[in-house]
């Protein structure tokens, strides 16, 4: 793995930690890094992320129904994000959860920065359903190879 994407693939853990963590600042620091030093490898990561953390999800028996995905996400991003932006993230999630790729689309306004929001914030909130924050971060980092 070139020390690139790895730094980007640990920016991109961090971020889902600042989610886990509640830290807010936090948030925003990754996201602006993230935003500025490389969105797409991010949000190609966080795809990876989060079927990775849904099939662990599935394998332990859990029943995570769209409705818990929809207020999981919502409750991740509660307080954490502008206003305008925390809306945008939890419409975008609600469209997307009950397969409506179109709408979802439309919520984003065609900006990466809630893409990014929302997948963070579902990979922190299904990642601990399944595990503890601490075990959850240490496991992405496994799981990316670092």
């Amino acid at each position: 793995m070139d020390p690139q994407s790895e730094g980007m693939k640990s920016l991109t853990i961090s971020l889902i930690e600042a989610y886990v963590e509640r830290d807010a600042d936090g948030v925003e620091e990754r996201s602006a890094a993230i935003l500025r030093d490389g969105v797409d490898a991010a949000l190609s990561d966080l795809k990876v992320f989060a079927a990775f953390l849904a099939r662990r999800v599935q394998e332990t028996g859990l029943a995570w129904r769209p409705s818990d995905s929809r207020e999981a996400v919502a409750r991740a991003v509660a307080d954490m994000l502008p206003p305008e932006i925390e809306l945008a993230v939890v419409s975008a999630w609600e469209a997307h959860a009950l397969g409506e790729e179109e709408a979802a689309e439309q919520f984003t306004r065609g900006d990466p920065q809630i893409r990014l929001h929302m997948l963070a914030a579902f990979c922190a909130a299904i990642g601990q359903a399944v595990y503890e924050p601490a075990e959850l971060i240490s496991t992405l980092r496994l799981a990316a190879g670092l």
